[in-house]
């Protein structure tokens, strides 16, 4: 899916619709956040998109820096007007976490959140938690939410009839252009919880628990594995 003008235009209304608990999600992930890290941190924002995660991460946190990827460049143009009043220091970059110029340093805390299920492969998606591992300092915390399940089971095929339904109440499209969407989602890579949490502990985090979920999504916090001391 590319993030056109149009589709980055209507994300702020779309992912509300498609993720009903988005803002609790994020207000989840602040609280983990700042239950772990000083007031002082540095952030690797994956999929950084219109802005909405370093706008909920910065409030009251005016000494902590992000640095924000996507490779949408519509995205970034609009997070990049959003940011501008905010005190934090702040950095966007077009790409992927495997493509773009990140700095060299190591940071104390990263998310990659709806960015998993965009990946087609197990091969990429290990890559690009490994790149996010290699980029963090020894036992920060990281927070990873994806779509989840497995097509054609029958507890996601109940979430999809429940994804189904909450769109034809709460919109005002016709059950044509619904099914497209669905057709549209069904073709991104769904993985199973199991084979999420194994995934994080390939690529170097340690205590993977889920803390969020709703219809087709889930959400996991974690820690980059402690380096044991010589």
């Amino acid at each position: 899916m590319e993030f056109n003008n149009t589709l980055a235009n209507e994300y702020e209304k779309g992912i509300r619709r498609t993720l009903p608990s988005y803002d609790a999600m994020l207000r989840l992930t602040k609280a983990f956040y700042q239950s772990t890290l000083q007031e002082q941190a540095s952030f690797l924002v994956v999929g950084s998109g219109s802005g909405n995660e370093i706008i909920q991460l910065a409030e009251h946190r005016p000494d902590w820096s992000f640095v924000g990827i996507d490779p949408s460049e519509a995205m970034l143009k609009i997070a990049e007007n959003r940011l501008q009043s905010l005190p934090n220091d702040i950095s966007l970059l077009q790409g992927t976490i495997l493509t773009a110029s990140v700095p060299a340093m190591h940071f104390d805390a990263a998310s990659c959140i709806l960015v998993l299920h965009f990946i087609e492969s197990y091969e990429e998606k290990l890559a690009t938690l490994k790149e996010i591992a290699q980029r963090l300092k020894s036992g920060a915390p990281f927070v990873l939410v994806s779509k989840y399940g497995q097509l054609n089971s029958a507890e996601t095929e109940l979430q999809f009839d429940l994804w189904r339904a909450y769109w034809q109440q709460h919109t005002k499209l016709s059950s044509s252009e619904i099914a497209t969407m669905e057709q549209s989602i069904r073709s991104l890579s769904f993985m199973r919880e199991e084979a999420i949490v194994t995934l994080l502990q390939q690529a170097g985090f340690s205590q993977p628990s889920r803390f969020f979920a709703t219809t087709l999504f889930g959400g996991w916090i974690c820690y980059k594995e402690q380096l044991e001391s010589l």
